[in-house]
């Protein structure tokens, strides 16, 4: 007979750094369903405790009884955690001035109902459901789909808490702020989401706890020893201006507005991460999955962020290792939980098991 304790499933895997968390606060990722073959394999080399090869394949065809067998556990037998990060890109910050998304049309909702879906089957004793944090946005495209989701939830017969989580206030060195909804089945005694340990400034106001500062990337970088990456130079159009912008700054540095002598750009023209440098003062600020040629935050020796600078941005072990491309790579952690802040929220969610 297979044991249960501990045991979780996790879709939308993607490197792992959920499961990593989750690993880290004494669960087991027997399971794990990711379409991408660099992070189905990039899972296969890091985590021992699958039972079986990652499911390689759409979450919207792929059954709960064959995720459930994948665990190792027989049919009737409930994992003890069900761990996911549906892709809503539809919902990103970013996006908005595309008029698909101003609309509200999602084509991406299916994946969190197919997330609902193993929830409504499978009958974990937890879940963990992460997400963009303008998920909760209330416009056309977010509301509904909110709504939709946590409808869905209770139907499947759990009860639940969100909470909007910035890693930086965790102990990550990134400023990262992700949905994080967790639940137990309705009457069950309710996880809380984790206090902060840190604290600092993130977007104009005081964020976090006020007696522990923010972990800045200066602190997470500065006893590491790397070797150059062929792929950091910036190039691109704009690649050249990089060296005159401060730390922490971007390209706002050559508007009229800021006093530039020879002015590139107009003000509030471009996204606030173009041709913007890490400040080795702070957090670095949210790293995204598939930047464009001049979108940053760059390393403030002008240049590309080089892989393990960026795990450690991440607080992935240096030893962690990822598969594919330098672009596959940067889209594997780029799209990941911080390990640690996952792991801060798995040890409350375990309290209740």
């Amino acid at each position: 007979m297979v044991s249960t304790k501990g045991v979780a499933i996790s879709l939308f895997s993607g490197a792992g750094g959920l499961d990593l968390g989750a690993e880290n606060a004494g669960f087991q990722v027997r399971a794990a369903v990711e379409r991408d073959r660099d992070a189905a394999i990039t899972m296969e080399k890091n985590f021992d405790t699958l039972a079986s090869p990652v499911i390689q394949q759409d979450i919207l065809e792929t059954s709960t009884s064959e995720i459930i067998k994948a665990a190792g556990l027989r049919k009737g037998q409930r994992p003890d955690l069900l761990l996911g990060g549906p892709p809503c890109t539809p919902f990103s910050k970013s996006g908005f001035w595309l008029e698909w998304k101003r609309k509200g049309l999602d084509p991406d909702a299916s994946l969190l109902q197919a997330y609902t879906r193993v929830l409504r089957e499978a009958q974990p004793r937890a879940f963990v459901l992460e997400n963009v944090y303008a998920l909760t946005y209330d416009n056309k495209a977010s509301r509904p789909a909110l709504n939709r989701l946590l409808r869905e939830i209770d139907e499947a017969g759990y009860d639940k808490t969100m909470k909007v989580l910035n890693a930086a206030d965790y102990g990550v060195p990134q400023a990262r702020p992700r949905l994080f909804i967790i639940g137990v089945p309705k009457g069950k005694r309710m996880p809380v989401h984790p206090e902060p340990t840190h604290g600092g400034r993130w977007e104009r106001r005081q964020t976090g706890n006020a007696g522990r500062p923010h972990i800045t990337a200066g602190d997470a970088l500065s006893d590491l020893v790397t070797d150059p990456e062929r792929e950091e130079r910036v190039g691109g159009q704009y690649g050249h201006l990089l060296p005159g912008i401060p730390p922490g700054e971007n390209y706002l540095h050559y508007t009229e507005e800021r006093g530039h002598p020879d002015p590139q750009f107009k003000w509030r023209s471009r996204y606030w991460s173009f041709l913007l440098k890490l400040d080795p003062a702070k957090p670095s600020p949210t790293i995204q999955a598939q930047p464009g040629p001049n979108v940053g935050p760059f390393h403030w020796d002008n240049r590309r962020l080089r892989v393990v600078e960026i795990k450690r941005l991440f607080t992935f072990p240096d030893e962690f290792e990822l598969v594919g491309t330098r672009a596959s790579v940067q889209a594997q952690l780029g799209n990941s939980v911080p390990p640690l802040l996952a792991e801060k929220v798995l040890e409350e969610v375990k309290k209740v098991l």
